[in-house]
């Protein structure tokens, strides 16, 4: 089996308030993580190269011989065959850029220790395709065909669990039902993409989905909802109103009437009834999207583009997030009219003002939520999350007045 160690380059910064809690590898895209892409491609299992605060939860193994590769690219064939065929101290490189190396013990120590690589001999893969995430964006966009490629690599060769009489099917072929899945009364249309349901997943009665779309284990699809391509329910998520080409990383709920598209929600986050996003300006004018590099709103390159939320965060009922708006971990919503575009971690409020969610009240919160679904908040998280809260300190703009 072979060890693979995934780092984080300059698009973790850009990824933020996502990556805030996570290294990009762990990022969902399609059925699976970015990670377990990898390791299902090269046969391995896998690591990563992360932040300092992030490496107690997230550490990193060594071997004797390593496959380093970047974590925010997504395996191609032909990339994990070029990968497959390197041989030590090779690299492979984009515009000079790592993508990835075959490392052994001392020359990875080389590279941790930001020493110069002896005898590194890199090629450059500017004719192989892959897809690369660099911005939150790119998720969503890029979770079509994602999905697709994730479906083949779940299924091939393998034989779907039966599907009740009672729902309506087309394109029975791109439909996949893991063992312990319930659907009822549904419909489901899997000729525009296919249609993933994982072990334990439930579609409920008189839900619509419209591939491609994704329902890892334990995900639920409420009554009546239309779920529409691409769309990925992360493990135990819960999806119910009208869904369009979002993804929800894990844990998170969804669950009543209103609308949600072409965003990304973290894990644990939960979106209060009859809460919408809009995902298309009125003007149909580039939405431009809250950098925290830059300090500053950039342009996307896209027209669509609705909401960004980091782990833990929470909206009311009848909550309107505007275009392009992100919202930072462990952030509180609620109130009437619309949350500016840029909500700070640890926010309290609305469009009329914010105060300070402090720490010790939010990691409450997260024990009582995360046990309803047996899970503890222990001592590793606890930490990371803390670190999270201060460094964050410096966009919560009321802090500061305060003290002044």
């Amino acid at each position: 089996m072979n060890n693979i160690i995934l780092f984080d380059d300059v698009a973790r910064d850009h990824l933020l308030p996502l990556t805030f809690t996570r290294p990009v590898c762990e990022l969902r895209v399609g059925i699976l993580k970015i990670r377990h892409k990898w390791e299902r491609w090269l046969n391995g299992r896998s690591s990563c190269i992360t932040q300092d605060y992030l490496a107690e939860k997230f550490p990193i193994y060594i071997e004797d011989q390593n496959f380093v590769v970047n974590g925010s690219v997504l395996p191609s064939e032909m990339l994990c065959r070029l990968i497959k065929q390197l041989e030590p101290n090779e690299a492979l490189l984009q515009d000079g850029e790592l993508i990835a190396a075959k490392l052994g013990r001392a020359q990875f120590e080389y590279l941790m220790n930001e020493e110069e690589i002896e005898e590194l001999k890199g090629f450059e893969v500017e004719d192989t395709p892959f897809v690369k995430i660099n911005r939150p964006w790119d998720l969503f966009q890029a979770n079509n065909q994602a999905i697709r490629d994730d479906f083949k690599l779940l299924t091939e060769n393998r034989i779907s669990e039966p599907l009740s009489s009672t729902n309506k099917v087309l394109g029975q072929h791109n439909v996949f039902i893991e063992e312990g899945a319930k659907v009822e009364c549904a419909i489901l249309n899997a000729q525009t993409g296919p249609i993933y349901v994982g072990k334990n997943a439930e579609i409920m009665e008189g839900a619509i989905l419209r591939g491609p779309v994704a329902l890892c284990e334990h995900a639920i699809v409420k009554m009546g909802a239309k779920i529409y391509g691409a769309t990925t329910l992360g493990p135990h998520c819960k999806g119910g109103g009208e869904i369009k080409n979002a993804i929800l990383t894990g844990y998170c709920s969804k669950a009543h009437d209103g609308y949600l598209g072409d965003s990304v929600l973290g894990e644990w986050c939960n979106m209060g009834a009859d809460s919408n996003t809009s995902n298309l300006k009125n003007n149909y004018a580039e939405v431009k999207l809250w950098d925290y590099p830059n300090e500053r709103f950039l342009p996307s390159g896209t027209q669509f583009c609705g909401l960004i939320m980091g782990d833990h965060s929470k909206c009311g009922i009848n909550t309107m997030f505007n275009t392009g708006t992100v919202v930072g971990v462990f952030a509180n919503i609620f109130g009437s009219g619309y949350p500016r575009n840029f909500v700070p971690s640890f926010a309290w409020g609305g469009s009329s003002g914010y105060s300070t969610y402090k720490a010790s009240k939010a990691m409450d919160t997260a024990r009582l939520v995360m046990a309803r679904r047996g899970k503890e908040l222990d001592d590793k998280e606890e930490a990371l999350l803390q670190h999270v809260y201060e460094e964050t300190a410096q966009y919560r703009a009321w802090e500061k007045v305060a003290t002044e």
